[in-house]
């Protein structure tokens, strides 16, 4: 049976009503996406850090030198260059 994805959860702001309560939203999105909208319309996501390292996991996953890095990796390994981990010896 296949499970269900379930995404995050996502509220819509307008930008008007960021603007005037920032603060607030910025805590919100630590829990959740917040979509903002100028005239009805998407505009932007506000996504908030619960802490630092989240923040540096969030900058990582779209760094394009980072994402080249994996790539040029597991290209490497279905070539069949590389190490099997239970090879590696430990110290």
């Amino acid at each position: 049976m296949a499970r269900t994805v379930r995404q995050p959860r996502m509220k819509k702001v307008p930008l008007s009503e960021l603007k005037d309560d920032l603060s607030r939203f910025l805590r919100e999105a630590e829990t959740q996406e917040i979509v903002i909208t100028r005239h009805g319309k998407p505009a932007g996501v506000l996504i908030g850090f619960e802490s630092e390292e989240d923040c540096f996991e969030y900058r990582l996953e779209r760094d394009p030198r980072f994402l080249r890095r994996i790539e040029q990796a597991r290209s490497s390994l279905r070539a069949g260059r590389g190490i099997r981990l239970e090879d590696v010896e430990t110290e």
